[in-house]
């Protein structure tokens, strides 16, 4: 009994908190103004040990193009450094691939992973990973993952209390008409790989985010050809998951991402419109929305409020102080970050 009132009470207090969230910008620009590269994409944040923020995303000349490689920038005290250039795809001198979706995650060991993908299209890449301990000084060389194994497609990974890391993964089949995700799991030392298949029969989906809840289950927000973000629930530290079902947020074929804050609040950020007739249509309103239970949402802040323009493919994390740091590219030209404080 005493266990379920104080249950009852931190839910009481966590819709209180969500009713009145405010957002309050401490920072707001772009990770850099001039780049040696056209166009950008995918970026992803990680905080490193020293309290510094580290962005990662693809740039080159367009999306798919040889060219295309992983840069990356730190923000030291609210100042962005020069972005560098840190893997390519590079196979030979003949024979050179797009790089694509990079994502960030610093285990609980303090290894820093960049994981990343290689390859002519997402239907047939391959997944790759550098390691540093040196928080992004210096990286390893590129390491392929096992085979069949293709890591974190969009979004970060999930370190659980009991050790496991969980990444969020997904597959596109060839012929372009099936989207199903699925989890990897391996132990604290990012080692000995293992699939977790998710019935995706109803939903095309693709590249999920992980959110955790005080009383130890686990959600996942899926991006959706549907008009709409699917989600499913796992009891089990995410060995097996719920039917997916269909949330009551709207999803024009866009990535999302989302974070679960140390109160028990939960962050999404996504783009809140229907899908057009054209890829990039329902990508001109970016915001962000706050949960305490998963299930209902309230939008707190507008990032992006436009007619038109791609404001997409979002990042969320929140540091050991307790800052909120978002990114997502702009138009294809810049990537924008966000450092929020929310009350």
């Amino acid at each position: 009994m005493k266990y379920i009132i104080l249950s009852l009470l931190l839910s009481v207090n966590l819709f209180v908190q969500a009713q009145q969230t405010d957002v309050n910008v401490i920072q707001s620009e772009y990770v850099f103004n001039q780049a040696p590269f056209e166009a950008c994409h995918a970026s992803t944040l990680v905080e490193l040990k020293s309290g510094e923020i580290m962005a990662a995303w693809f740039g080159g000349k367009h999306e798919g193009s040889k060219d295309v490689s992983i840069w990356t920038a730190l923000n030291r005290k609210g100042k962005w450094s020069t972005p560098i250039q840190v893997a390519d795809g590079v196979q030979n001198d003949k024979l050179r691939y797009p790089c694509w979706n990079p994502v960030l995650f610093k285990a609980k060991d303090g290894t820093l992973y960049l994981h990343y993908k290689i390859g002519p299209n997402p239907r047939e890449w391959w997944a790759v990973y550098k390691t540093s301990k040196n928080n992004g000084k210096t990286w390893s060389a590129a390491q392929k993952l096992p085979e069949t194994f293709l890591g974190p497609i969009k979004n970060k990974p999930v370190q659980l209390t009991i050790g496991n890391i969980l990444y969020p993964s997904s597959t596109e089949s060839l012929d372009e008409k099936t989207w199903n995700i699925h989890l990897e799991q391996t132990d604290s030392k990012g080692q000995n790989w293992k699939k977790i298949n998710i019935d995706c029969d109803t939903f095309g989906v693709i590249q999920p985010s992980i959110l955790t809840y005080p009383d130890g289950r686990l959600q996942l927000l899926c991006r959706s050809r549907q008009n709409v973000i699917v989600e499913g629930w796992s009891t089990d530290n995410g060995l097996s998951w719920s039917k997916l079902k269909a949330t009551s947020l709207p999803n024009p074929n866009s990535g999302s991402d989302a974070v679960s804050l140390k109160d028990g609040r939960q962050l999404l950020i996504y783009n809140p419109l229907s899908a057009g007739k054209n890829w990039w249509e329902g990508r001109s309103v970016l915001k962000l929305a706050i949960s305490t239970d998963g299930k209902t949402w309230k939008d707190i802040y507008t990032f992006e409020n436009h007619q038109s323009g791609e404001y997409s493919y979002p990042a969320i994390i929140q540091a050991a102080d307790g800052s909120v740091y978002a990114s997502y590219t702009s138009l294809r030209k810049k990537i924008k970050f966000f450092k929020l404080r929310l009350d």
